[in-house]
């Protein structure tokens, strides 16, 4: 740069040059990737039920740091953590690169990595926490001015004490405690799903199979299988009654026939359906058949598979239980449904996705399959 002029030039010039220390800049691809991999992990146990609370004993930091109503506290301290696992070399503690060697900047992590992590997975979070709570290059020490939030504030520093000692394995333990609660969180927010007007056949072979390589535990397949069947009895079989329980639920615990039952006016099951993700073996067909179909005297049964074709021993059981009265049909889901669709109409498929949307919208349907839609409806609609 040009030098001063002047008398105060003269002054400025005369000095000696203080050469200031600057971090090296973090590696933001691999932190992208670090915590990206880490939340498909736990969201992925969630959707299949595998899920489980995450007991440390900084669980009652954790409480406090997710009560709080300074949003800056937790969506700080994550960013920390994933500095810490990309450099360990980092001081977390000094969140502004001026201010030493092993320092970094905070907001452009934030800014490049935390916040569009948070915006693409519907997680609710504030504009940026070096934008409001920890500005003007502070460091996160005790007795930092500003903090109104004091127990909130102390259950950050908590997170930061035990991180600035931390080992990667440690500072991954404290990664996924701190993704799991961010997963809740998000569950715990109403997440609008995307709305649309019309979609062409040819779009809804795109959504639907999209919808199906998403990892829900059988949850997805199922209610596009219900949503089919509820649209069908809307358009074509008043006379229908259409029941479906949840995909982990136990069929025989219910008495149900299977995960969907469709009964007419006598109240008889006159079709049951099973959807599943794994292959039909022989062994599947034979313990439905003595579990479900005979007990419940059901003479026609669809079993929808996803990808996996049945076994060539699964159809031929099937085949000797339609010369005893009982028919087993094998269908694949994706081209079942688009086949319906296809034959109902405009009004059927406007039908069929609002029926979707409102089981999507229940309360007992995980934030991540809300968020799927949600992507899937923009893969789609571009």
């Amino acid at each position: 740069p040009p030098k001063a002029s002047g008398k105060l030039g003269m002054v400025m010039n005369s000095m000696p040059e203080v050469k200031s220390v600057r971090a090296r800049p973090l590696d933001y691809g691999r932190a992208a990737a670090v915590m990206a991999e880490t939340f498909q992990e736990l969201e992925t146990g969630l959707a299949n039920g595998t899920d489980s609370k995450l007991e440390s004993d900084l669980s009652a930091a954790l409480d406090d740091l997710f009560r709080s109503a300074t949003r800056s506290y937790r969506e700080t301290v994550l960013g920390c953590v994933v500095a810490r696992m990309v450099d360990p070399t980092i001081d977390v503690r000094h969140p502004y690169i001026d201010q030493g060697e092993h320092a970094f900047s905070g907001r452009q992590l934030d800014e490049k990595v935390i916040n569009p992590f948070f915006q693409e997975r519907r997680i609710p979070c504030s504009r940026g926490p070096y934008l409001a709570t920890f500005r003007r290059g502070v460091s996160f020490i005790p007795g930092l001015p500003g903090q109104r939030d004091n127990r909130g504030y102390a259950a950050f520093l908590a997170v930061i004490d035990r991180l600035e000692v931390a080992e990667f394995d440690q500072a991954l333990a404290i990664l996924r405690l701190l993704l799991h609660r961010f997963l809740i969180l998000r569950d715990q927010s109403n997440i609008p799903l995307s709305r649309i007007a019309r979609l062409s056949v040819d779009q809804y072979d795109t959504l639907i199979s999209g919808l199906l390589l998403i990892p829900s535990g059988g949850l997805l397949p199922l209610l596009i299988a219900v949503a089919a069947f509820k649209t069908l009895h809307r358009q074509c079989h008043p006379e229908w009654t259409v029941l479906f329980q949840g995909i982990n639920v136990a069929d025989k615990a219910t008495g149900s026939g299977g995960d969907i039952t469709i009964h007419g006016n006598d109240e008889k099951i006159i079709l049951a359906i099973e959807v599943t993700e794994r292959q039909i073996d022989r062994a599947r067909v034979l313990s439905t058949f003595n579990a479900k179909i005979v007990p419940n005297g059901i003479a026609d049964y669809i079993f929808f598979f996803i990808s996996a074709n049945p076994t060539e021993e699964a159809r031929f059981l099937a085949k000797q239980y339609f010369a005893q009265g009982h028919e087993l049909s094998f269908l694949p889901l994706k081209d079942w449904t688009v086949a319906i669709l296809a034959s109902l109409g405009p009004a059927g498929r406007a039908q069929f996705t609002a029926e979707l949307l409102a089981l999507l919208g229940g309360d007992d349907v995980p934030a991540a399959l809300k968020v799927a839609w949600n992507d899937q409806i923009k893969a789609v609609i571009g």
